[in-house]
Order: structure tokens, then C-alpha cells, then sequence
């Protein structure tokens, strides 16, 4: 039914341009009423009801019962069937895969985190990649015809308009994206991981309705999501969000951009790993010196996440002194766009408060107070799942992207999840 659903949507007719229209809205407003989707869409009351009538017919559209008035005749509720169609939603971490699947209404109802794979940037990387979400596709109870579109989550310079990634995957002159649909026969689209994850964040963090939202992703390296007026900003090619990349020190410390000097340097956990290598080499002591001593490049970032939740004083130490760095640039950009939120996630915020208070601090310090004042700061609520749980919400966006909105059917509407 997936599948026919999708062709009988993509005949440009105007029947199909409202059902389009009534479809986007259920998925960003909840079960409705046909009174209520013909004053939101501006439709004939009439033409609603044929049209709700055509989509419960194909099972696209469910009665949810009456809804309860004080007085008058109980109209009938209408709604999403869930199971017309499923979105899957991948999300590449530090040596392993998250993914999900979602189904119409938005509900995770398989996941499956931290699937431990070589994700290499190669062809056998990406051959990997396919295998991880093959391999879960087919563990499914979900006829893989159902399955409506799948969204990858890639770090750095993505183009997911034209399904090229130019930091990971840019092995070639075709997309990855048209890469990784041939190899999984299923549409695909591409994310920067970013954006995803301040998108997951945004629609289902409960961020209480707030519309301007900057995500902080403080991983290895440092990337940010922009959410204004209630829509995922991109940039003009999709490259919005290199955070990490603004240059602001004089250093010699080379990024892996290429260049020097980058805020990635002094504000990431690539810089906690060399700074707290190099202190230990110095005769500093932690949790971590024997490790350190044996082989640095062994020792990952969830190790040292761990003995700055066990108290090492020098993992600490750098910790505050990279939430202070970084916590002077979030005041720049609070200066410039006056969020209502900024979330501090990816893998470094699972230390809490080690790392939020000197970020706060340093935001009290360097920004404007008529403007700070008004900014939220906190730690993500989706932690680990917040990029699986965007890319889902991203698939399903993507693929009614070309909607009219309507009054009141913005993409990006909260009222219902």
C-alpha cells in the first residue's frame, strides 16, 4: 500500500495536491475533525469529506472514534493509519550505527543503537553501512514495501538537496545518497548530523513549543543545528552550521579541515584528547595516564566521558576549560539570532554539569544581558537518540517536503506528535 500511496501522490492532479495538504497536516496536527481541516486548509467542507472518504478507503486514514461536545451532533475524529507507511532513520556515531523505524505517525517503533561497524570513509564503509541497515530492515515484522524513505545522518559539509556529502563519502561524481537507494532499493536521502539531531530535538525534546532553537553538537568535533521560526535552516547549499570551522585563534594546532585555528581546536573532544595527552606526557596524572602512556590513540572519548564522572581532576580541568571556550562563542551566537533555547548535546554532553556551567558562565560573561536573559540553556533530552530520532522526522519531512502548507499546516507545526 506504501508504494501505491507514494504513485497516486505523485501525479501533480489537484486531488492529489489537497490530499498532500490534508496528510501533512495530520502528521504536524493530530486527529481532526472535517470542520476543523476545512477552516485550517481553507477547503469546502464538501471536498474534505470526499477526500477523507477516498483516504479511508485506501487505508491511509482511520476513524478514531467521536469527539466529545457539550452540545450538538459528536463529529467523527480522523487520523493517520500508522501502519500505511514506515520511515527508517540512521545516525553514524564514533564506530557504530543507531537506526530506527518510524511509522506515519511519528511514532519510534523499532530501534536498534550502537550496532558496532567499520563505517570507513570508502566504498567498503559505505557497503558496511548498507549491511547495518539491511540486516535491520529485515529483522522487521515491516513488509520492506512499507517502508517509504530512508534518512543518513553524515558529519560535515552535507548537500542533501542534491544527496552529496563532501567531508565523508565523496568518493566519486555520483551522490551517496543515489549510492546507498540503488544498494537498499528504497529511496534514500542524506542529513548533516547536526541539523538532525537539533531537529529530532526540536520536535520531540519537549522543548515547549519554542520556535528559535540553537542545538550545540560537542562530539569529536563541533557542529551546530539552527532552528528559526520553527524551521531547520540549511544555508543556501546545506552547509549552514560549520560551527566549528570559525576561525578565532592564533594557534599552530592544524584542524582536520586543513586549517588553523578553527574553534574546533580548542572547543571539541578532539582537543580534550590531545590536551589531556599532552599534559599527561608532561607528568600530569589521571585515571587514564597508564592507558595514555601504552597507546593515545586507543583511548576514546567515552573513556575519558568516564573519568570525568569518576572525578579525575584533570579530565575535569579540561573539561571546564573547553565549556569556557566554547560558552564564549554560544554568547556570539546568542547575540546574533536571541534564541529562546540552546541545547547543549552530542557525545560530551553526558557529563551534565561539568561541562553546562562553564559554559553558562562564560555565556553570562560575553553576552549581551538584555539578550541572554531570555536564552535557555540546556542539556539535550534525547541524549544518544537525538540523531536517530531527527533523521526519522527528517525522512518523513523530506518526503512530503513539496507540500503546500496551508493555514496552520506548517511543516514544522507542534501542537501534536
Amino acid at each position: 500500500m506504501a508504494q501505491d500511496l507514494l504513485k497516486s501522490l505523485e501525479t501533480g492532479s489537484k486531488n492529489a495536491i489537497l490530499k498532500k495538504r490534508l496528510i501533512n497536516y495530520f502528521i504536524y496536527n493530530g486527529n481532526s475533525t472535517i470542520s476543523e481541516l476545512s477552516r485550517a486548509l481553507d477547503i469546502s467542507i464538501p471536498t474534505v469529506t470526499k477526500l477523507i472518504e477516498e483516504m479511508c478507503d485506501t487505508g491511509l486514514l482511520l476513524t478514531y472514534g467521536k469527539l466529545e461536545t457539550s452540545e450538538g451532533r459528536h463529529p467523527h475524529l480522523y487520523g493517520l493509519n500508522p501502519d500505511s507507511g514506515y520511515f527508517v532513520g540512521v545516525d553514524i556515531d564514533l564506530g557504530s550505527v543507531n537506526v530506527a523505524l518510524m511509522n506515519f505517525n511519528g511514532e519510534i517503533v523499532e530501534h536498534r543503537m550502537n550496532v558496532k561497524r567499520d563505517i570507513s570513509n570508502s566504498a567498503e564503509g559505505i557497503e558496511n553501512l548498507c549491511q547495518v541497515i539491511d540486516d535491520f530492515i529485515n529483522g522487521l515484522d515491516v513488509d520492506r514495501r512499507h517502508i517509504l524513505i530512508v534518512c543518513v545522518n553524515i558529519s560535515g559539509r552535507v548537500n542533501p538537496e542534491a544527496g552529496y556529502s563532501f567531508s565523508w563519502f565523496n568518493l566519486g561524481e555520483e551522490p551517496v545518497a543515489q549510492i546507498i537507494s540503488r544498494r537498499l532499493g528504497l529511496e534514500t536521502v542524506i542529513e548533516n548530523d547536526s541539523r538532525a539531531m537539533s531537529y529530532g530535538e526540536y520536535l520531540c525534546g519537549n522543548i515547549s513549543n519554542k520556535k528559535n532553537l540553537l542545538f550545540i553538537n560537542l562530539s569529536w568535533g563541533l557542529g551546530l543545528g539552527i532552528i528559526i521560526d520553527g524551521k531547520s535552516y540549511s544555508g543556501n547549499s546545506g552547509f549552514a552550521g560549520e560551527l566549528g570551522h570559525y576561525p578565532c585563534y592564533d594557534n599552530e594546532v592544524i584542524c582536520h579541515c586543513g586549517k588553523k585555528g578553527c574553534l574546533e581546536t580548542e572547543a571539541s573532544g578532539v582537543a580534550i584528547h590531545r590536551k589531556l595527552v599532552e599534559r599527561v606526557q608532561r607528568g600530569e596524572s589521571s585515571i587514564l595516564s597508564k592507558a595514555i602512556q601504552e597507546d593515545p590513540s586507543k583511548v576514546s572519548l567515552y573513556e575519558i566521558i568516564d573519568a570525568i564522572n569518576h572525578e579525575d581532576v584533570l579530565c575535569i580541568d579540561l573539561l571546564e576549560e573547553v565549556g569556557y571556550n566554547l560558552g564564549r562563542h554560544i554568547a556570539g551566537l546568542i547575540n546574533i539570532f536571541n534564541p529562546e533555547e540552546v541545547v547543549i548535546g552530542g557525545i560530551l554532553s553526558q557529563t551534565g554539569d561539568y561541562l553546562v556551567q562553564p559554559i553558562r558562565s562564560s555565556v553570562r560573561k560575553h553576552s549581551l544581558n538584555l539578550v541572554n536573559r531570555d536564552t535557555n540553556i540546556s542539556v539535550s533530552r534525547l541524549k544518544e537518540k537525538a540523531g536517530v530520532i531527527g533523521a526519522c522526522m527528517l525522512a518523513r519531512a523530506r518526503l512530503f517536503s513539496n507540500m503546500s502548507s496551508g493555514r496552520n499546516g506548517n511543516m514544522t507545526d507542534r501542537s501534536s506528535r
